[in-house]
């Protein structure tokens, strides 16, 4: 698609070939780009499990006919048709809460927990005190087209069990998911990699964001909540769902808010990841990305940064897997793993007079795997990089840097990322356990974003929710 939306934003006519079963992916994709309705050719079958006569054969039937009606018939819009679905104020169902969840399991509009059924009162109830325009449009969700609106955040909070402390949090969530940067049409991609969202800020535990033992475990009321919200939003506004764009192979286990433990930050004079990505200092802030896997590098033995990098370097490197394709492939210097230390191994480091920078440094040194197996990776076992190049040709291109290319002996150790800077670290979890967790992202598919929790009052309410306007003079 990416070929496809380059040459159409030039006027060139394009065809897209896709998969079979890839359709709605395709078109929510070109639509987050500003092409919607690009014209699609489907193969029949999936390319990776055909031999070449097969694929060859299955093109000249079916493909070529459907590229050239592609490239001749003028297309269709490839919006969703949204047109019949309820609006704002409809009451879609009535009856007990059995009947409300049951009614919204059948329309997909639940996450297949139960739900609070998010009615007037209770909407209006959350947002009473906000003083923000329900009807507020804050932009239009990329992949299905539908309005994103202060009103649409409060339905799917109320139906997460969000209290209204924690409106401020979902805006800025929300400012995310519209963000161009993150993406949000590339949500349902086969690996079903899913949004982590990491809560940083001097007010995340007055709003009952808990960042202790346990951290990333469902219980933690605000956490789980949120991260709830999240999953709904991306459902039911944004469009992930089978039925729509989601082509998650494997699903990922459901992510609630990882809050960062700000204390521990503060007393060893670290920024929090948030500033890392470029939010400014003393902000609550929000950083969202998607990640692939995940591996707990459990019981880190030692008592200096020297003993305790190789081990947490390794849980790097036995994370990372296809997922290099976004160090060169897929995407060029966009894969960015994140490594949650417990705030005890954060303090073994600040104690010996280690920075995050040095954290970086050192772990760019250890976390590395055989060059051969990181061609393997991105160009044999996956089939996602095309011509299989060897990493000293891409060195010699300028497509990576020298480090990759330290000698040609194919068992040569490279590192997982381009530079030091692409490993994020965040500080969280019981701080008494010398425990890390590993993440592998998916680079530019949901790439690392931030934004601001305003707790400012709102002051856009000028309609209310009956329609009823204020009208200044």
């Amino acid at each position: 698609m990416r070929a496809a939306i380059a040459a159409e934003s030039i006027g060139i006519p394009s065809v897209s070939i896709v998969c079979e079963g890839f359709e709605g992916q395709a078109l929510a994709t070109a639509r987050g780009h500003g092409h919607d309705g690009l014209a699609l050719a489907v193969t029949e079958g999936h390319v990776d499990a055909m031999s070449t006569d097969e694929l060859v054969a299955s093109f000249r039937a079916t493909v070529v006919d459907r590229v050239i009606v592609g490239l001749t018939v003028e297309s269709a819009e490839g919006h969703d048709d949204v047109s019949g679905e309820p609006a704002a104020l409809d009451i879609v169902v009535s009856g007990s809460i059995d009947d409300v969840n049951r009614h919204f399991l059948d329309r997909g509009w639940s996450d297949g927990h139960p739900v609070v059924p998010p009615t007037r009162e209770r909407i209006e109830a959350f947002l009473a005190d906000s003083g923000h325009d329900p009807w507020k449009l804050l932009g239009v969700a990329s992949s299905s087209g539908r309005d994103v609106t202060v009103w649409s955040i409060a339905v799917n909070a109320v139906m997460a069990g969000c209290r209204p402390e924690h409106l401020p949090v979902l805006l800025a969530l929300a400012e995310v998911l519209l963000d161009p940067a993150y993406g949000a049409e590339h949500s349902g991609n086969t690996t079903g990699a899913d949004a982590l969202i990491v809560l940083n800020g001097p007010k995340a535990a007055a709003l009952g964001f808990h960042h202790g033992a346990g951290v990333m475990r469902e219980g933690a009321h605000a956490n789980t909540a949120v991260g709830r919200w999240l999953r709904l939003y991306l459902r039911n506004v944004f469009g992930f769902t089978s039925d729509e764009h989601d082509k998650a192979t494997f699903g990922n286990p459901a992510r609630v808010v990882l809050s960062e433990d700000q204390a521990c930050l503060d007393e060893i004079g670290w920024t929090p990841l948030s500033v890392d990505l470029g939010a400014p200092i003393g902000a609550d802030t929000v950083s969202v990305a998607r990640m692939n896997s995940g591996t707990i590098i459990g019981s880190v033995f030692g008592s200096t940064p020297e003993e305790i990098v190789p081990y947490l370097g390794n849980g790097l490197a036995r994370t990372a897997a296809w997922d290099l394709t976004h160090v060169y492939g897929l995407g060029h210097d966009q894969f960015a793993p994140l490594l949650v230390l417990s705030p005890i191994l954060a303090r073994t480091f600040a104690r010996a007079g280690w920075s995050k920078a040095d954290v970086r440094a050192a772990l760019f040194e250890h976390a590395r795997i055989p060059a051969s197996t990181f061609e393997a990776l991105i160009g044999e076992w996956s089939n996602l990089t095309a011509g299989r190049r060897r990493l000293v040709d891409l060195v010699a291109a300028g497509l990576l840097p020298p480090v990759f290319a330290a000698s040609d002996d194919p068992q040569r150790l490279v590192p997982i990322v381009t530079r030091p800077e692409r490993i994020r670290i965040a500080v969280a979890g019981d701080p008494t356990r010398t425990n890390a967790y590993a993440f592998s992202n998916d680079g530019p598919h949901g790439w690392w974003t931030t934004a601001v929790i305003d707790h400012t009052p709102a002051s856009d309410l000028v309609c209310s929710v009956d329609g009823s306007c204020r009208i200044d003079r």
